[in-house]
């Protein structure tokens, strides 16, 4: 019996490294700076890759950004917990085998081992060792671990799906800031270029004004607009470096104060942005819908869970090991103080009452998985405002673009006119001033809209669920 009991628990230690082989998972590998290490971001820009070196054009911010950002950094972790708990599932159906020692003391002798048959001597001590090899191996669960195991799969899915939007947003977000950087940049030159063009006429206003042909107050007018000027150039600079900063946190750069040099152009890029079209790519593409929905089906196999908690559970169990009395007070001649024991059989525990405890986790899991449908339902409302949203801004700031890039030409030629009737005594001062303030005020406009532009295509972009 005891050789069957060895050869017993010999195959099941073989079967158990058979299923740990074939059961093994690939892991997720975090997406991060090869160059760097997890958790430890990139100082300087010049210390994310060789390769690359300032100015950036956006591909290369974004590609920095993707593997430095913490964000999607801890988002790998996270798929990497999710992967563990899947293991943890699947390491459920397989085999436990523990190997237990233990000392006991008791207040009165105890016999060493249970009589075999009628008569047999034994051996009592106080003081009794005890070392086991124990072995258990769920055989019917109703589901409960195949149904864990499949929860778990959905989440670690899920996971993914979310890291994935995580990037989306990632990129949408260092897109919106790296256009707004353009045409900001745009916007600063033309603050610059109408200080210049003001400083000139403030010259031309004092040589009239020497030949008597304005007045002083014409000149102060002019002083007074070039001082507006110049603030609005420090409050754009200002937001300039704001930008810029904010461009550094995207790409994951933890030094103080830092800022990149980019390069880039504003175009028009015409999309086919079709908003039926568009909305059927993001049911099928958006990562974060996919994800919910892998939510609500792991939460589908949560509520299978519960409701196995009805039905029993069957193990296999067996256990073989060797117990021993130190200093035994009574020993027979010819039997021993230490001895092997060993067992084979298996477990049925079947659940009568609980007070109610499987019923309310049945009710607890139905109502969080309604409560994740109305959340999917929510979030499928919002990927059609969405798309619509983006579809709505394109073509709102592409005929922006093309209504003020007319008028940057007639602006142009407004103030032309206007120094030129002022120059000949037959305008005034505010005419011209107007004209040129009129001239900023429609440069910035148009390259906000082409901004506006641009961003709205990201926007698109990532309502629909692709990375661009």
């Amino acid at each position: 019996m005891k050789t069957q009991i060895l050869l017993f628990m010999s195959t099941l230690l073989l079967t158990l490294v058979g299923c740990a082989i074939g059961n093994s998972v690939e892991s997720y590998q975090p997406i991060i700076d090869s160059n760097s290490v997890i958790g430890q971001p990139i100082e300087t820009p010049s210390a994310a890759t060789e390769a690359i070196k300032p100015p950036f054009t956006l591909a290369q911010c974004l590609d920095i950004a993707l593997k430095n950002n913490p964000d999607i950094v801890g988002g790998g972790f996270d798929v990497l917990t999710t992967q563990a708990q899947k293991n943890i599932a699947v390491s459920q159906k397989l085999p436990v085998i523990g190997l237990g020692t233990r000392y006991t003391h008791f207040s009165d002798n105890q016999r060493l081992l249970q009589p075999r048959y009628n008569g047999e001597p034994g051996v009592f001590g106080d003081d009794v060792f005890a070392g086991d090899i124990v072995f258990s191996m769920p055989i019917f669960t109703a589901g409960r671990i195949e149904n864990e195991i499949k929860a778990t799969d959905l989440l670690s899915q899920s996971a993914v799906h979310s890291l994935t939007r995580t990037r989306h947003e990632l990129v949408f977000n260092l897109s919106q800031v790296f256009y707004n950087i353009l045409a900001q940049r745009h916007i600063i030159e033309s603050q610059k270029f109408s200080k210049k063009a003001l400083e000139e006429h403030k010259k031309r206003v004092g040589n009239l004004i020497n030949v008597q042909r304005a007045s002083k107050v014409d000149l102060l007018r002019t002083e007074v607009r070039l001082a507006d000027i110049e603030q609005g150039l420090v409050r754009e600079k200002n937001v300039m470096s704001i930008l810029r900063r904010v461009l550094v946190n995207f790409m994951g750069f933890s030094k103080p104060g830092q800022e990149v040099d980019i390069i880039g152009e504003l175009q028009l890029t015409a999309v086919d942005a079709k908003l039926h079209e568009s909305i059927s790519r993001a049911y099928s593409q958006r990562t974060d819908y996919l994800s919910a929905e892998k939510q609500v089906q792991a939460q589908e196999k949560r509520l299978d869970i519960a409701r196995a908690g009805r039905w029993p559970i069957i193990s296999s169990v067996a256990s073989y090991g060797m117990r021993s009395a130190a200093n035994p007070d009574f020993r027979p001649s010819g039997a021993n103080s230490s001895d092997d024991v060993g067992f084979v059989g298996f477990s049925l525990n079947i659940p009568l009452y609980e007070g109610g405890a499987i019923s309310a986790r049945v009710r607890k899991e139905r109502s969080k998985l309604n409560s994740m449908r109305q959340q999917l339902r929510k979030l499928k409302l919002q990927l059609d405002l969405d798309v619509e949203t983006a579809i709505l801004n394109i073509n709102s700031s592409n005929e922006r673009v093309v209504a003020t890039n007319k008028s940057i030409e007639q602006a142009k030629e407004s103030l032309r006119i206007e120094r030129s009737k002022y120059e000949l005594g037959k305008g005034s001062i505010t005419d011209v001033l107007d004209a040129q303030s009129a001239l900023l005020i429609t440069q910035t406009i148009y390259y906000r809209a082409l901004s506006d532009y641009n961003t709205a295509v990201a926007q698109w972009h990532l309502a629909i669920g692709v990375e661009k």
